[in-house]
């Protein structure tokens, strides 16, 4: 096979909004803040608004020794992609014709703050980026390609991506990708705090979190993991599998311009946003809907409105951006928004944006705020935008697109 569209069969998440894609989608749908004060070193006081999830635990997907053994981020990852293989009913193909892709930002990074000037014997295993990749490919017999990207706050959604490119070309017939982090350090947040992206001056900090609004704040720290099970679409029908929807297009660029600025006027992302309709065939007119990467920080908000709007027309297309409810999950961030469109898609709602009361009117896009929007039939896109000039941008359409 390639070229053409690939099949979505599966769906897992572990993210503040919930520990399934049900209770997550509800969350959404509700815009329902999950932003807390979160003490990241209470001897250092160092406390900032963030998004943690609540009540995780690894127990049956790893044994007690494997936890130990294995960072939160990849147990995150572990148990997302688990959930997500079940969810498509298993792997339906041959273990050499399984692939993994997965993407994380910052790696373990607790077990590398927790490890530092005294690392155990496990130190090296637990810091992998590819750590996730590893335990998903043990616990589920996948022997096909193994790949890890890590590209910031696009690694999500590039791995989504290149696991598309894996079942286009023949290399796979089924692929588990998406992304996982767990940033939630005292030397994360004060890194972020001190370059003056973190969100401060909140009263409540569950409204900390406010893309595209006037009174930003700066973006808020999160965490998760968030995989889709992809496999050809011919394979997937014959099994007579569920499809949630189709993934049709992919676009990556960089933008070659600042190390953590984006374009001012967006040229990169517009021009992935550009490559990845051009990729699914289709036209600005035909998109229905997008899914944003909207972090709440001035720089970011205005580019991505900037770059939208100059693809589609100022406030032609309804815009939503989950880091509203999600806060910022850095290298996972787009996995779970790739997971909130595929959702979107399924059954036809653009979720409602959080915290945005007061329009940035330099914004020339239509942010759906207080209800859930209906939409019509047509393709989504998902974007994501990232330090070091990273652009990622997926399409996706309704489970019948192609006929």
């Amino acid at each position: 096979m390639t070229g053409g569209h690939v099949a979505i069969t599966g769906l897992g998440v572990r993210s503040a909004a919930g520990h399934t894609p049900p209770e997550f989608w509800q969350t959404l749908l509700r815009a329902r803040p999950t932003a807390r004060l979160h003490a990241f070193d209470d001897a250092r006081s160092v406390q900032h608004a963030a998004c943690p999830i609540v009540d995780f635990t690894p127990d049956g997907y790893l044994t007690p020794k494997e936890a130990r053994r294995t960072d939160r981020s990849a147990q995150l990852a572990v148990c997302a992609a688990t959930d997500a293989i079940r969810d498509a009913g298993g792997l339906a193909a041959p273990p050499r014709r399984r692939a993994v892709v997965t993407g994380t930002g910052y790696g373990g990074v607790i077990s590398q703050e927790d490890g530092l000037g005294n690392p155990g014997s496990l130190y090296a295993p637990l810091l992998m980026h590819n750590a996730g990749a590893y335990w998903i490919t043990a616990r589920h017999s996948i022997t096909g390609p193994s790949l890890t990207v890590s590209t910031a706050c696009a690694s999500g959604t590039h791995a989504i991506g290149e696991g598309m490119q894996l079942i286009r070309s023949g290399a796979a017939d089924v692929v588990v990708a998406g992304g996982h982090d767990a940033p939630l350090t005292a030397t994360t947040a004060l890194a972020f705090a001190r370059a003056r992206a973190m969100a401060d001056g909140y009263d409540d900090p569950s409204t900390a979190s406010r893309p595209f609004d006037a009174d930003r704040l700066g973006f808020v720290l999160g965490e998760g993991a968030a995989f889709l099970v992809m496999e050809r679409l011919d394979a997937a029908r014959a099994r007579g599998a569920r499809v949630y929807a189709l993934l049709t297009g992919y676009g990556r660029t960089s933008d070659g311009y600042h190390l953590t600025a984006p374009h001012s006027e967006g040229a990169g992302a517009r021009a992935c946003i550009e490559q990845a309709l051009a990729d699914a065939g289709t036209t600005p007119d035909d998109v229905v809907h997008v899914n944003a990467h909207g972090t709440g920080t001035e720089l970011n908000d205005l580019a991505e409105a900037r770059a939208l709007a100059a693809v589609f027309g100022p406030g032609r297309v309804p815009v939503t951006a989950p880091k509203g409810v999600l806060g910022h999950a850095l290298g996972a961030a787009g996995a779970l928004e790739a997971v909130a469109t595929v959702l979107s898609v399924a059954e036809g709602l653009a979720p409602p944006t959080a915290n945005l009361t007061k329009p940035d009117t330099r914004c020339e896009i239509d942010v759906v705020t207080g209800e859930p929007r209906k939409l019509g039939a047509g393709p989504v896109i998902s974007n994501s935008f990232a330090f070091g000039g990273h652009n990622a941008c997926l399409v996706f359409a309704e489970a019948g697109a192609d006929e």
